[in-house]
């Protein structure tokens, strides 16, 4: 299978808003691998980052900004506009200068993320051990940063998606549209740090 097809989710917001904490790293990125209470079969940190990756995604699909955003792609992909954002917010957290204050922070937040994880990949789920082994030989967290790699996650998206074929109006979508997304991005990530941050401190405190 071509590595494109993996890439469908946001890593790079989920790595990110993981401050750090490897068990809550490894949770965070494993949790759509992990469903309902197969959650307990892991220890309490990792939990506790499958509990943080639901909260981020509760948070992020309910935020005004992502509503808007997904306007954009609602009339050609329905269900998976949500998707689609997802993956246009990970390109503007790429290059967002308040968080990565330029293209070698953002290299190094990746290759220490990789390096965190492979820590952990006894305990993998099977699907994500495969995903991983692309996201690093690939370098997914930092090729965010580039509209290519934005259309072959589209393309991947589109392709595994129940209903959907035409990735290529997505990429129309995304360039036709970039500030209003950016804008989008902007009004949002902000207020999604501070409750990730807050959701992360009483995961740890409980």
């Amino acid at each position: 299978m071509k590595a494109y097809l993996y890439i469908l989710m946001n890593y790079l917001a989920h790595a990110y808003l993981s401050f750090d904490n490897p068990d809550i790293l490894t949770g965070n990125m494993i949790s759509d691998f992990v469903k309902g209470n197969k959650k307990l079969d892991f220890a309490i940190g990792i939990q506790n980052g499958i509990m943080l990756h639901r909260a981020i995604d509760e948070f992020t699909d309910n935020h005004p900004a992502t509503k808007q955003a997904k306007e954009f792609f609602k009339k050609d992909y329905r269900l998976y506009a949500g998707a689609f954002v997802d993956i246009v917010y990970d390109h503007f957290l790429a290059l967002d200068k308040n968080e990565f204050a330029n293209d070698e922070a953002l290299k190094l937040f990746a290759s220490k993320t990789y390096q965190k994880l492979e820590n952990y990949s006894a305990i993998f789920p099977e699907r994500f051990g495969r995903y991983f082994e692309y996201m690093k030989t690939q370098d997914w967290l930092y090729s965010y940063r580039h509209t290519t790699f934005i259309e072959r996650s589209f393309e991947g998206l589109t392709k595994r998606a129940t209903y959907i074929t035409d990735w290529k109006m997505a990429c129309n979508v995304f360039n036709e549209n970039y500030d209003p997304l950016r804008n989008c991005y902007a009004h949002f990530f902000k207020e999604l740090k501070v409750f990730s941050f807050n959701r992360f401190s009483q995961l740890l405190n409980t």
